[in-house]
């Protein structure tokens, strides 16, 4: 457990006067901050890493062949760039490793080395470890109720 004092967040600024709903979506924007600022901490000091690198190669680690660093791009949902840097660092560290694109003199694929796959597997289990603390204080039925309920939240979005 963390020693530190929870930060003021977004659930600070309301009252019993605001909407439920409203209370409700700061409730959960404020433990999925919390929750990702502990990850963050916890790659940055167990493992001299980030959390962008982490995703990275997370969605490396799912496609043993590579992807292409446009796909990478798609599916972290940031900019090419974003991914070029990011990139760049593990290359330079044997984590990843460039493959040109037959079909495409402009175009590579990205796949972890075997030393990334090591690296990622270590990290991967030490985060799934941080998440499972995370929701350590609900029971097993109040996490399957938690996750039922939220489950009805986003069936009921609809794409924009």
């Amino acid at each position: 457990m963390d020693r530190y004092p929870a930060p003021a967040d977004l659930e600070a600024r309301l009252h019993s006067e605001h909407p439920q709903a409203l209370r409700l979506w700061l409730r959960m924007l404020t433990c999925t901050q919390l929750v990702e600022q502990r990850v963050r901490r916890r790659l940055r000091t167990e493992f001299q890493t980030t959390l962008p690198r982490f995703d990275l190669m997370a969605q490396l680690e799912r496609h043993p062949e590579g992807l292409q660093m446009k796909e990478l791009s798609r599916r972290l949902m940031v900019t090419g760039g974003n991914v070029t840097g990011v990139t760049d660092q593990l290359v330079r560290e044997g984590l990843v490793e460039r493959l040109s694109v037959p079909d495409d003199r402009r175009a590579y694929r990205v796949r972890l080395t075997p030393a990334g796959r090591e690296a990622f597997a270590r990290m991967a289990h030490a985060h799934e470890q941080w998440i499972v603390e995370a929701f350590a204080r609900l029971g097993p039925r109040d996490a399957e109720q938690l996750y039922r309920l939220l489950a009805k939240v986003k069936h009921g979005q609809t794409p924009t």
